[in-house]
This record gives structure tokens, C-alpha cells and sequence, in this order.
């Protein structure tokens, strides 16, 4: 066999078969008359004449006489089949059917009916609905009808259908045990009052069926729900979430994420109590208005077909002032101080209280400890913790001698209120300090005679480091007359430099002894003084003077002892005078 060729083989007696046509006769016997509206379920029957066997009936249905569709193939008697209408469309249609007549090996010719109408009307619902007070349109699960019914209350189902032969309806997947009977065959009611005394919570779908006298149906479900708890509630956020708000006008917020009806109808609405009113919010939030101070205010949810929750109470707490400051505690600050300094400030807040981990001091160095920002650092500083305590260091405080650290603090209470203190300054002095001894500081007496023989006063005094010096330091005693003028100037009567070291002994002191001659009559001013060139950076340069009177009396007569005696009494009450003129002294003399 060559490629293209056939592989089929036939035997000669096949080739030469002939078919003979069938001596059946085949019949409607009950099939549709010409112009026979047909409806609902129509059985077809068939009859035949003459010889033959029939082993098959082929069944077929055209609506144009052209265009056929297979009905059935009957292979078994009794010759008959049931067909129903309904799943085809209304209008004119026409069947045909031929039999196998297996003694001929032949089908019979195609017996047609007569052209027939079919004419059904299937049931169409036109209403389904609960006379009950509900929620919801029912009609999807997403969309359910929500109802408040009380376990032994009564829904009432009503229905309508269109149809030319309804005959009755059911009900089914209703709430609580059992279904209700149908309605019809016969009186229709056209709905059920069904009360079983146990209608649980929950979600059901109500299912209902209409029949007709075609025996064609259609049904239609109802989405529902049965709701009789109110929803729960937990406390929304109130402002910003703290426990504290800085705003008269307080927003509440997150009603929906705060509520909850399980499986329930849903939050409708929540209602606030402020003021011995309820009132009625519909939206997530709602902004209340409140004095400064802390409120309570309760909160209840209610669903969508009415049941109200329980309350919740809610604490309010409104803040409006800023935090009052007191004081500034800094570790005193001198050239002399090694290590950090201890820097807090103490403040005050009557409402919500210090929020010391959002409070914090800052610090800068500045010239003269005025302005609003430090002129030497150029900007505040971090202190570098929160709160409102810390410590602060350089590597050397000599080189900050008579600037000022100014330092101030930022408060804020647990409102967010804010307080930003006025800059506070505390000068770096130097850490030494030079002064006299006043206990052991004075003159050997007050009153003298004028003149170098018997006038000389002895001066003694001790000069005072507060700590180790081991400079230089210059000292002088200077002399002016008591009753001078403005014009009239200090006199050095001498000058003693204590050497190098001498105030770093045990005692950190120096002692000196001057002496004066009273050159006239007369009171006279006496001074010491410390580094009266100012080349001494010191703490304290006004305790640099110490200041002494003495007088110079004059006594008549010839000869020490006959001269003085007579004025002895006279020279005691003037030296009290003066021992009490110097006590009252506050202020030195002027220069």
C-alpha cells in the first residue's frame, strides 16, 4: 500500500446490501392539535400501523419547521414521554417523530403534529416582606432586614404572586423549631403569623415557594437577622490619647473600633451623657466642650434596631495653664570649681503635673547675664537629660572668670502645656579671695599727740586667703584727714609686698604690723588696703579695706605730766565717742 491510498477493505457482500423501506404506518396518538395552547407538562403517546417492528421512536421539536431539536429516543415501550413546556419559550412549535423498524434494517418517514402554541405562565413573586419594624432591605446577606423580636413575639411573612392557576405556597428556614404549613391549596392567605414562643438570636433566610396548576414554581429568599442585645462599648479616644488634654475643646474619637454588636444588627448611633443630657452622635467622633479640671462623662451604643448598650464611663481631664516655675538650685561657681556643677530647677503644676521626660534645662555662657540668648555659646544647650536635674562641666572653669552661666528651663505638664522660663544668670567669680582679719585688725590706741616723739600709733593686722595663693600680693596703709572734701585724696603712708608663697603656709595668712605718725590735730582716716593696683583677680574686692580713726590731741601747759593731766577725763570721753562713731560706720569714708 503506497502512501494516499486507502486502508478501508470491503467484502463484496457488503458492497451489495440493499435497504427495503418500512411497511409501518406512525401516529400522534395523543399529540397537539393545530392552534392547542400547551402548558405545563404534556405527555406525547404514539400508534402504528401495517408490519413491521418498531425497536426505536425518535422524538423532535421545531419552532420554524426547519430547525429541529431532539425531544427524546424512546427504546422501550410503553411509547410515550412526558415533556415539559416550560423549558421552552412561548410561542408556535410543532413535533415530529420516526420509529426503527429493526425487521427492514429502516427508519419510517417523519409523522409531524399539528402546529400548537405553548402558552405557560410561570409564578412571578411580586412581593415577600415581614409586617414587623425592621432594618435593612433583606435582600442580599450583605443587606440583611435586622428585627428586634421578642423569643415569644410574632413575625408576620406576606407574600403576592402573579399567575392565571396559583395554587398555594411554603415557607421554610424560618426562625425557631419547625416550619408553618402552606398556604393553599384552596383559600390563599397570602402570608403567616409565625410564633413558636423560642425565636432565637441569630441569621436566617426565610425561603418562599409559589406553585401553579402547571405545576410551575419559583422561589424567593429573605436575608434576615434577629437582634434583641445591645451593643458593648469600651472607652474611645479622648484628644490626642493622653490621659491629659490641653484644650477646652475635647474631640472623642473611634466610636466604631470602640463599639461592638457581635452578629448583631451593627452600631446605629452612640449617645453621650454630659451635663444630665443625652445626646446623639452618628459620626466616629464628636468634639465636646469642657472646663479646665477633670470630668466623667458616660457613653452607651445603640444598634440599628434599637437595643441600647450598657454604659461606660469616661474620664475627661482638660488642662489649660502652664506650669508655674519656682526656683534655680546652682552649685556655687567659681574660677576654683574642678568637676561638673549640680544644676535643677524646681516647678509646679496644679493640673495634670510635670512631665519631666518631655521637661529639660538649657544652658549657655554669656557676658553680662542679660538677653534672651547666651552671646558667648551663641544658642542654648542641651543639658543633655530630661528632666529637670542634671549636672554640667568644663574642662577648666579659670577660663570663664566674670562671665555668667545663664540657664533656663523648658516645663512641660502632661497636658502639653509649656513653659519656657526667663533666662536666670549666675556669674563665674574668681575662687580667690584676699581680705583682713577684722578681729585682729586695729590700732594700739586712738588718741595721740601730734608729732614723731609722742604721736606714733602701732597698726597691726592680718591678711587673709581663702585658699592657697602663692602670688605676690601688695598691700599699703594710706592716711587722710577726717573732715575732708571730695577733692581731697587718700595719702599712702606705706607700702609692704608679702612675697610669693607666704599666703600658702597652713594658715593661708600673713601678719603685719604698720605704724602712723598723727602729723596735726585733729581726726584722721586710716586704711588698709589690698592690691590697690586691682591686678588680683578676686572674688570679693570690697572686704580689700579696712578702715581705723585716730585722733591727734593737742594739751596746753608746760611739761608732759602738769600739761596732760588737767584733759585726762576729757581724753577717755573722746576716745569713747570715737570707738562708738566707728562701730555705726557702714560705709568707708569717701576718697
Amino acid at each position: 500500500m503506497t502512501m494516499g491510498q486507502s486502508s478501508e477493505v470491503f467484502l463484496p457482500d457488503d458492497r451489495f446490501v440493499k435497504y427495503a423501506d418500512s411497511q409501518l404506518t406512525l401516529q400522534f396518538s395523543n399529540g397537539p392539535s393545530e392552534n392547542q395552547d400547551v402548558k405545563g407538562l404534556y405527555t406525547l403517546t404514539f400508534s402504528s400501523t401495517g408490519s413491521g417492528t418498531i425497536s426505536s421512536i425518535e422524538i423532535d421539536i421545531s419552532s420554524d419547521g426547519s430547525n429541529w431539536t431532539s425531544v427524546a429516543n424512546l427504546t422501550s415501550t410503553p411509547w410515550l414521554k412526558h415533556v415539559d413546556t416550560t423549558t421552552y419559550e412561548n410561542g408556535s412549535w410543532t413535533f415530529r417523530a420516526r420509529a426503527w423498524d429493526s425487521s427492514v434494517e429502516n427508519f419510517t418517514l417523519w409523522y409531524t403534529s399539528g402546529e400548537f402554541n405553548i402558552v405557560n405562565q410561570v409564578p412571578v413573586i411580586t412581593s415577600f416582606a415581614l409586617s414587623n419594624t425592621g432594618y435593612g432591605s433583606g435582600t442580599t446577606a450583605l443587606d440583611r432586614a435586622w428585627y428586634s423580636v421578642a423569643a415569644d413575639g410574632t413575625l408576620g411573612f406576606t407574600w403576592s404572586a402573579d399567575d392565571d392557576d396559583l395554587t398555594h405556597a411554603s415557607l421554610t428556614n424560618v426562625p425557631g423549631p419547625g416550619s408553618p404549613s402552606d398556604d393553599g391549596p384552596g383559600a390563599l392567605n397570602y402570608g403567616w403569623d409565625w410564633n413558636t414562643g423560642s425565636i432565637t438570636e441569630g441569621t436566617y433566610n426565610p425561603r418562599l415557594t409559589v406553585w401553579d396548576g402547571s405545576g410551575l414554581s419559583v422561589s424567593k429568599t429573605m436575608f434576615i437577622g434577629i437582634d434583641r442585645t445591645g451593643p458593648t462599648m469600651t472607652t474611645p479616644t479622648v484628644g490626642n490619647g493622653n490621659e491629659w488634654i490641653d484644650s477646652t475643646s475635647v474631640t472623642i474619637s473611634g466610636f466604631d473600633s470602640a463599639t461592638d454588636d457581635g452578629s448583631g444588627s451593627g452600631l446605629d448611633y452612640v449617645q453621650i451623657l454630659q451635663d444630665s443630657v443625652w445626646s446623639d452622635v452618628t459620626s466616629s467622633s464628636t468634639t465636646l466642650t469642657f472646663s479646665e479640671g477633670e470630668h466623667q462623662i458616660s457613653m452607651r451604643a445603640v444598634d440599628r434596631v434599637g437595643n441600647i448598650g450598657s454604659p461606660v464611663n469616661v474620664d475627661v481631664k482638660v488642662d489649660v495653664t502652664e506650669p508655674e516655675g519656682i526656683s534655680w538650685s546652682v552649685d556655687e561657681l567659681s574660677t576654683s570649681h574642678v568637676g561638673p556643677v549640680n544644676i535643677s530647677f524646681s516647678a509646679q503644676d496644679l493640673g495634670s503635673g510635670i512631665d519631666l521626660d518631655n521637661s529639660k534645662i538649657q544652658y549657655g555662657f554669656d557676658l553680662n547675664g542679660v538677653g534672651a540668648t547666651p552671646d558667648q555659646s551663641g544658642r542654648w544647650i542641651d543639658l543633655g537629660v530630661t528632666g529637670l536635674e542634671g549636672t554640667m562641666g568644663l574642662a577648666s572653669w579659670a577660663t570663664k572668670s566674670r562671665q555668667y552661666l545663664m540657664v533656663r528651663a523648658i516645663v512641660t505638664d502632661n497636658a502639653g502645656n509649656e513653659l519656657v522660663t526667663i533666662p536666670s544668670a549666675f556669674q563665674i567669680l574668681p575662687g580667690l579671695d584676699l581680705s583682713w582679719n577684722s578681729s585682729q585688725t586695729g590700732v594700739d590706741r586712738l588718741v595721740a599727740r601730734p608729732g614723731d616723739t609722742n604721736g606714733q600709733i602701732e597698726l597691726s593686722s592680718l591678711l587673709e586667703a581663702n585658699q592657697a595663693y602663692g602670688g605676690v600680693v601688695t598691700v599699703q596703709l594710706q592716711a587722710a584727714p577726717a573732715d575732708r572734701d571730695a577733692s581731697v585724696d587718700w595719702t599712702t603712708m606705706q607700702t609692704v609686698v608679702v612675697e610669693g608663697g607666704n599666703l600658702s603656709d597652713e594658715c593661708n595668712c600673713e601678719y603685719i604690723t604698720w605704724n602712723y605718725v598723727v602729723p596735726n590735730t585733729g581726726q584722721w582716716d586710716l586704711r588698709l588696703v589690698i592690691d590697690p593696683s586691682n591686678v588680683i583677680d578676686e572674688r570679693d574686692e570690697s572686704n580689700n579695706h579696712h578702715y581705723s580713726m585716730v585722733t591727734g590731741a593737742s594739751v596746753s601747759g608746760v611739761g608732759v605730766v602738769p600739761s596732760f593731766a588737767p584733759g585726762i577725763l576729757a581724753l577717755l570721753l573722746t576716745g569713747f565717742a570715737i570707738a562708738w562713731y566707728q562701730k555705726r560706720r557702714i560705709t568707708p569714708p569717701p576718697n
